[in-house]
């Protein structure tokens, strides 16, 4: 499930639930609708961003990424453009599980996808996605291998040329997670997702194979991310850098 609050509005949020939608609050709370009925085609929500620069423009990721054993996929992503009054499906239908999205601060129509792909077996539409159009049109940026895919991505809102994202290798069966593998990693841009270095095991990080990992850029510090790392070992835990991702503690 996911959640978004409008940037220019403290009383409007949106909810999107592991299997009913997309719902929408415009006081606080005290009352919920739901304004996805009609348009999706499917019922579990990954992941919900409200544009900064435009909060009548909402994107919505498909499946959820906490892939537990009842876990439910989804067809891709939708937008909407008139603060959920209505939505359009944006394509990536197969990415099944969506993780995280993310909105260029200055351009609604500039969006990152991180697509888990299908939890149950391999498959090619995961990895991160990027749109410059609104979602009419996407280019896969970072892509691993068809049994990783990406769980989370963060932009900095100082500088959106940097970006950091995460991969997680793990399949689901009907009778229990694997979770880690030689695909799962850290990754980071320094210019918009046209290339991505890796950064897990290096400068701090820990060494062999990893898990999931959560990551997310400070707004209030320039430089500092922090990272949260399922690792081998004793090494499992909370990361921080305070100079975009060159050394870890």
């Amino acid at each position: 499930m996911a959640v978004a609050g409008d940037p220019n509005d403290p009383m409007v949020f949106y909810f999107g639930a592991c299997a009913g939608g997309v719902w929408k609050t415009i006081d606080g709370g005290v009352y919920w609708r739901c304004v996805s009925d009609g348009f999706f085609t499917s019922a579990s929500v990954g992941a919900l961003t409200v544009a900064r620069s435009d909060s009548n423009v909402i994107y919505a990721g498909m499946g959820e990424s906490t892939i537990r054993g009842d876990v439910s996929y989804g067809d891709g992503v939708y937008g909407s453009t008139d603060a959920g009054r209505s939505w359009t499906h944006l394509g990536l239908k197969e990415t099944r599980h969506i993780g995280k999205i993310c909105i260029h601060p200055h351009d609604p129509d500039i969006v990152y996808v991180a697509a888990l792909g299908d939890a149950f077996g391999p498959n090619e539409e995961r990895g991160v996605f990027r749109s410059k159009d609104g979602g009419k049109t996407w280019q896969k940026v970072l892509y691993r291998s068809p049994d990783a895919g990406a769980v989370d991505i963060s932009m900095d809102p100082n500088n959106p040329r940097i970006l950091f994202a995460t991969i997680w290798q793990t399949r689901r069966s009907l009778w229990n997670l694997n979770s880690g593998g030689p695909g799962s990693g850290m990754f980071r841009s320094l210019d918009g997702g046209d290339t991505w270095e890796e950064l897990s095991g290096r400068n701090g990080l820990p060494n062999g194979v990893l898990g999931k990992v959560g990551v997310s850029i400070s707004e209030a510090q320039r430089g500092r991310v922090y990272a949260l790392l399922e690792a081998e070992g004793n090494k499992i835990g909370l990361y921080r850098t305070d100079d975009y991702g060159d050394r870890w503690v």
